[in-house]
């Protein structure tokens, strides 16, 4: 089997150098055997290496780069030495053996950062032809791997092989590989330095991390170019954000996508559907976001009612926003054979559907029973979804798309996919499934972005997808997929999160609760603690299992999620501003321990803890019948959220949390803004912003992002950020504001409250005037004051 990589017989290598040529950043560097390397130098901390067998090179095209990713550099450098090639820039040196075409990569310091093994090779594919192209790379001392999006296993990939091939896993386990989605990009750290490789190939793909021989870490692919990026940070947070550039950044979502979002398979008819809308407001439990997934439809076929279980779709839609919620709906690919069926005539006559090989429609069946399947890498086919969405978003008024089964799934198959030799257009370089399959979710999700994006307007689209490929985070959210209600999978959820973000998809959350089988209380309650910091915060279960909104396990149970539901609310300036960095910077949304402190050892091998933006520490209880658990605190000093004591990071230690209670730290210097509790984003005018303020000794930063939580206008330059400084000394606490972007926020004061001071305030001056001190509530150390001040100080 291909699949298995091993030291084989048919393995062809490069020959010695025998030709070289550069024109400006570009290196082409010929073996006597005709492989050809070709090198582009992108930027100063990034190179991309392409191999052909041939001499010939096929047509460059990827769904995965973005189009206005950043180039250029400083000094760029080429030497000729007896047995090597090297190319310098001002972070890196790279070293082309001329015997084999090696390469060894190399930081301005000379340290080795990532040096070939075996190097390029490759074997003639002996039932489809073209090649299986491998490289093989030798691991370093100590060397730690991460990413690949959505693996459900330990954090750091060493060890362990992996597959590219976005398959439908109900009820996935740990370990599962192949999972829904195909993100080949990933980080390694050795030696405090850290790189990543992005291996784009959208064929099947492997990575193995040292599991089949110690020394080696390996990625192959089925078909295709061996084409990868070295991307070099030597943060491991600045790999990420690298990484975004290249393959793009999303908008910023709508506000009320970060708020709560309450699903299940299904809720219908229209009135459980305003029943469950009226319980989370009688019970006093914030929410957002409706679903309604497959059965809203008529006999599962897409852009249909079922006018029977929803006979006036427009007005229950229309009645949900008036008491603040959004509706969303679930699309799947799979479009049903009947001929009295308009999105399928359309879709027949036009030519949109895939096809086999020798022909024949593409058809499988899937919930609406035998389906014919768009090509969504058409762009023809994708314009014409993207209309589709006409009534649904610009008429009855859904403000959200949810595409699932794209990877896409087929049932009563074994393969539970398309055969291999569908036949796609791939945005005009024709192909067959093998290289499409692990696209085509990402590409649906894109063409469903554009269709809601379109009839939206001006507000800004909302969609979530099941199966994606590098680069998806331009178009859409995510979720980690059919997960099942127990203590493993709530510790799965977490590192998936986290997996994901760090692979540059931070817009992602579980199932809360579980989607198969049915959580108790108790796991529902840590689950629903942990949701609500993540970034997608939706509670989703199979309707088979029983019931799953938040007063479903009894009254502790429901005061438990409405505390956290309410804490999420409050967080929400925090959690939009952790968005605004990934928007403009790409940073992790969430980041492992190591993303936050790589020199610390320590952190290299933790899966539970993480920091949700630059000052949450979170950390969740991931067994039954705990009263807390041992967590690792980074170094540093650290405020626990709940009983406001600061501790001292570095080392492990045990963590008071029962069941209403998780683990959760604020970095100290940290300004944290707190909005009122609503019942859905935009409920309430907030006239007084609280900011928490949480004393440090010595330095801090921290940002605030506003503008109206919808629409465009922040793209041109309205919206408010605002960068607070803290500065604190044994007797004194200065904080400076300062301000930018044209957007003005709707309150007009600030509610600080001060949290470890050292000393006992004597004075206070704002803007280098005198305040009295009795403005200070010295019973809370609480300030009151307007919101555009520059300057505070507090003295003891």
């Amino acid at each position: 089997m291909i699949e298995v990589y091993q030291d084989n017989v048919r393995d062809q290598f490069p020959g010695a150098v025998k030709e070289f040529k550069q024109d400006r950043d570009t290196f082409l560097f010929k073996a006597e055997n005709e492989v050809t390397l070709w090198i582009h130098v992108i930027r100063d901390s990034m190179i991309r290496f392409r191999y052909s067998v041939d001499g010939s090179f096929d047509n460059d095209f990827s769904y995965a780069i973005d189009e206005n990713h950043s180039r250029g550099y400083g000094a760029l450098d080429f030497e000729e030495s007896t047995n090597f090639y090297s190319i310098h820039t001002d972070k890196l040196e790279c070293r082309i053996d001329k015997s084999n075409l090696k390469v060894s990569i190399y930081d301005k310091n000379g340290i080795l950062l990532n040096q070939d093994e075996k190097g390029f090779h490759w074997e003639e594919h002996p039932k489809y032809g073209g090649n299986v192209v491998k490289m093989s790379k030798r691991v370093q001392d100590a060397e730690c791997f991460y990413g690949l999006g959505d693996k459900p296993t330990h954090l750091n990939l060493r060890g362990r092989r992996f597959e590219n091939w976005g398959t439908d896993q109900y009820g996935f386990q740990k370990h599962t590989s192949p999972l829904y989605k195909n993100i080949p990009f990933y980080t390694g750290l050795h030696h405090g330095q850290a790189y990543g490789i992005f291996f784009d190939n959208s064929f099947k793909s492997f990575f193995d991390f040292a599991q089949e021989r110690r020394g080696v870490t390996s990625f192959w692919a089925q078909g295709g170019e061996m084409n990868y990026y070295f991307i070099y940070g030597p943060e491991l947070t600045r790999v990420t954000e690298l990484y975004t550039n290249l393959t793009g950044r999303p908008e910023m979502p709508p506000l009320w996508a970060l708020g709560y979002h309450q699903c299940k398979w299904s809720y219908y008819p229209e009135s459980k559907v305003r029943q469950i809308a009226d319980e989370f407001r009688s019970r006093d439990i914030p929410c957002d976001a409706i679903y309604l997934d497959i059965d809203y439809m008529d006999g599962f076929r897409c852009f249909t009612w079922d006018k029977e279980k929803f006979p006036e779709p427009k007005k229950m839609v229309d009645d949900l926003r008036e008491q603040g919620y959004k509706t969303i709906v679930i699309i799947d690919p799979g479009i049903k054979l009947d001929k009295d069926y308009w999105v399928f005539q359309e879709a027949l006559e036009k030519g949109y559907f895939c096809r086999r090989a020798d022909g024949p429609y593409m058809k499988g069946k899937v919930w609406p029973g035998d389906c014919y399947f768009p090509d969504f890498t058409n762009p023809e086919a994708r314009a014409w979804w993207a209309d589709l969405y006409k009534e649904l978003i610009g008429e009855i008024g859904i403000m959200g798309v949810w595409n699932d089964m794209n990877e896409p799934a087929i049932f009563e198959v074994e393969s539970k996919t398309f055969p291999d030799d569908v036949r796609h257009d791939y945005d005009g370089n024709p192909c067959s499934h093998r290289k499409a399959h692990n696209v085509y979710g990402m590409q649906m999700a894109r063409a469903s972005y554009e269709g809601v994006k379109k009839y939206v307007y001006p507000n800004r689209p909302f969609i979530i997808t099941r199966s994606a490929y590098s680069g998806a985070q331009r178009y859409t959210s995510t979720w980690s997929g059919d997960n099942v209600a127990t203590w493993e999978h709530l510790s799965i959820a977490n590192i998936q999160a986290q997996r994901s973000a760090v692979s540059g998809f931070s817009f992602i959350g579980s199932d809360i609760g579980g989607f198969t089988e049915h959580p108790t209380g108790e796991l529902y309650a840590r689950w629903i603690a942990l949701g609500v910091f993540h970034i997608l915060c939706r509670t989703h279960s199979s309707g088979d299992h029983g019931e799953q909104e938040p007063w479903s396990f009894g009254e502790e149970v429901e005061g438990i999620a409405r505390k956290f539901i309410k804490l999420r609310y409050q967080i929400l300036p925090y959690l939009y501003t952790t968005f605004w960095n990934y928007h403009k910077k790409g940073t992790p949304m969430i980041r492992p321990l190591s993303y936050f402190d790589q020199e610390d050892a320590e952190t290299h091998h933790r899966t539970d803890e993480f920091l949700l933006g630059d000052h949450m520490l979170v950390c969740p209880i991931v067994e039954p019948n705990s009263k807390g658990r041992r967590m690792y605190i980074p170094r540093g000093n650290w405020y626990n959220y709940w009983t406001k004591e600061r501790v001292e990071g570095g080392k492990e230690q045990w963590v008071d949390a029962e069941l209403d209670i998780i683990p959760f730290f604020i970095k100290e210097g940290a300004v944290i803004p707190h909005n009122p509790v609503m019942n859905y984003v935009g409920e309430k005018k907030v006239e007084t912003l609280e900011l928490d303020v949480f004393f440090k000794l010595g330095k801090e930063k921290s940002t605030l992002f506003e503008d109206k939580g919808d629409g465009y206008d922040y793209q041109k330059g309205d919206y408010s950020l605002k960068e607070f400084k803290v500065l604190g000394t044994e007797n004194s606490l200065e904080i400076y504001q300062h301000k930018s972007g044209g957007f003005t926020t709707e309150y007009g004061d600030y509610e600080l409250n001060f949290f470890g001071l050292p000393f006992n305030v004597t004075s206070i001056s704002v803007d280098g005037k005198t305040v009295s001190i009795d403005a200070l509530k010295t019973n809370a150390n609480q300030l009151r004051l307007p919101k555009d001040f520059n300057e505070i100080i507090l003295q003891g």
